[in-house]
């Protein structure tokens, strides 16, 4: 029977005893051990394997763990290493990713809940022959319940600051053997409080709580720590000076999060589908962590998992749509012509130079604009092509999934914005009915110059023409009392954009995008086609008495109309 793909599984157990595929990333156990660092910090965009990666520190470091789980993997091989520390720790794991709320007590209420359940995992200290009275009554005050509410834990905000410190010196006193401890979206909390508008207060107790748990804590073995932004060490790692930092720039562990070209290679093989790679290259490919160049995961597994139910499935969005994209609508939201320039520049396949702030707090994203592109770099958003002089470095859509969001999004922006001015959008539909082609293709002028258009060589004709269209008819959409329909049959093909007006006025539009940059030829190959194809028939047969014909041509932010 096949492996089964592990959507949406991130737990190493799970997929390692239930038969699911699984990317061999166990000499990142290796590395950690080797290049020795007490508290390491790992930044990845989300949905590369952080949370997968943590799990497997867990099942091999902890003890009581299940051996057999890493049997016929490359650490399995390392016999020295793993008779001395494969189960061999308690294991300390939390994920904040869920720490979230609308105010700052719901939040901390979620952070109990988060290290409560922990906590409870540990209940044999309550028999342990090696804590007394005093540590014992400690360990109650983590896993006590609050009377009023089954739900919730009870214990006070000091001793929810000092928890970490608290259970791994329990435990350290229970085994003997000083403790690992795995936090998985470290920087979430600071993210969501900083979207509800208590940050200040979520950075002082993060602050406090982890300076209890990484820098006073003679405990530790090591700590592992993953999130998707590098969080600024004077916000909440202030005094640490046992921190390593692993950024998607650095070279050390770039193989260990995302898949390689080889482990593509060697899924695609598993599954019989290696005729796809070339399509899974253009569309999910393009990272560079460190030296290595990555795909995302989340795409590739989802992506086989299609095809294997349906060979001709087209690939899609995958990584994209798991989030709100929200810095993106930010970059769109904030930029002047500058930026517009740049993120066409993106989107039409080239690069721009930047200068990278990869240290940052949530607060910072909202000063500069250009901190914004230095998010969009962390998160995955961006990829790095080439460094220059100092922190400068080019940036570059990594492939075409992510290239596809920006259209998307740019689409939305451009909607949004244009529909806001209700007047000016009246003005140009109003111009369509009284046949003004010189106020058509001046205001057309002005919205390509206010927006982003899409000039990627190395996209198709019929993608560039459906920006247009898209752009054209979301225009027109405004007007609530005409009926607009886009690709409607009429006559014997299917024109771009049909009209038909209250006042049975039928209008035809053909837009073209002229390659080679001759706009008067594409102009008049679009009114031949509304001729040749009988477009205007269908607009006759609704009862339309007067039929309006109008071909379009465009290049980059150059348009023509013309009136048959």
């Amino acid at each position: 029977m096949r492996k089964k793909l592990p959507i949406g599984i991130d737990g190493f157990e799970k997929i390692r005893s239930n038969d699911f595929y699984y990317i061999d990333k166990t000499m990142f156990i290796k590395e950690l051990l080797q290049n020795w660092g007490e508290v390491n910090v790992f930044t990845r965009p989300r949905r590369f394997g952080k949370s997968l990666n943590i799990s497997m520190l867990k099942s091999f470091f902890e003890i009581g763990n299940d051996p057999t789980l890493f049997e016929g993997l490359k650490i399995a091989e390392e016999r020295e290493l793993c008779e001395k520390y494969m189960g061999k720790f308690p294991v300390i794991s939390i994920s904040l990713k869920s720490v979230d709320g609308l105010n700052f007590q719901t939040a901390l209420a979620a952070l109990k809940t988060v290290i409560g359940n922990e906590a409870k995992g540990f209940r044999f200290l309550l028999e342990s022959p090696f804590l007394d009275e005093k540590d014992r009554t400690a360990y109650e005050r983590l896993i006590n319940v609050d009377s009023q509410s089954e739900a919730s834990y009870a214990m006070s905000n000091v001793t929810l600051i000092d928890s970490l410190n608290t259970l791994s010196r329990l435990l350290k006193q229970h085994y003997g053997q000083s403790v690992i401890l795995l936090i998985d979206e470290y920087d979430v909390p600071l993210d969501k409080a900083f979207q509800s508008g208590y940050y200040d207060e979520m950075v002082n107790f993060i602050r406090n709580l982890l300076g209890n748990a990484l820098k006073t804590n003679d405990n530790l073995y090591f700590a592992v720590l993953t999130g998707c932004l590098r969080i600024s060490k004077e916000s909440i790692f202030t005094g640490l000076n046992n921190l390593k930092i692993h950024t998607i720039s650095d070279v050390r562990y770039d193989e260990y999060f995302g898949f390689t070209d080889a482990d593509v290679d060697e899924i695609l093989r598993f599954y019989g589908l290696t005729s796809y790679k070339d399509v899974i290259r253009e569309w999910y490919d393009g990272y560079r962590f460190g030296k290595v160049d990555v795909y995302c995961p989340w795409d590739v597994i989802n992506y086989c998992d299609f095809l294997l139910a349906d060979p001709e499935a087209e690939p899609e969005n995958y990584w994209a749509n798991t989030s709100g994209n929200d810095l993106v609508r930010r970059l769109l939201v904030r930029s002047d012509q500058t930026t517009r320039d740049e993120i066409e520049q993106l989107i039409g396949g080239d690069t721009i130079a930047k200068t990278l702030r990869q240290e940052l707090t949530c607060r910072d994203v909202e000063d500069s604009i250009d901190n914004v592109w230095s998010v969009l770099y962390s998160t995955g958003y961006l990829t790095l092509k080439e460094r220059l002089n100092g922190k400068q470095v080019k940036l570059a859509l990594p492939n075409r999934e992510v290239r596809e969001l920006f259209i998307d999004l740019v689409k939305e922006w451009f909607q949004e914005t244009t529909l806001a001015d209700s007047a000016r959008i009246h003005r140009f539909c109003t111009a369509f009915p009284a046949e003004d082609v010189s106020t058509i293709q001046d205001m057309l002028h002005d919205y390509l110059w206010d927006s982003i258009s899409v000039r990627d060589t190395a996209v198709r004709m019929n993608r560039k023409e459906n920006f247009y269209h898209g752009m054209v008819l979301g225009l027109l959409q405004s007007q609530g009392s005409w009926r607009v329909q886009s690709n409607d049959e009429t006559g014997t093909g299917y024109s771009d954009i049909s009209i038909s007006t209250r006042e049975r006025t039928g209008i035809v539009i053909e837009i073209k995008y002229a390659n080679d940059g001759n706009l008067d030829g594409a102009c008049a190959e679009a009114l031949k086609q509304i001729e040749d194809r009988n477009y205007a028939e269908g607009l006759r047969r609704r009862g339309m008495k007067k039929i309006i014909k109008y071909g379009m041509a465009f290049y980059k932010k150059e348009c023509m109309v013309v009136k048959a």
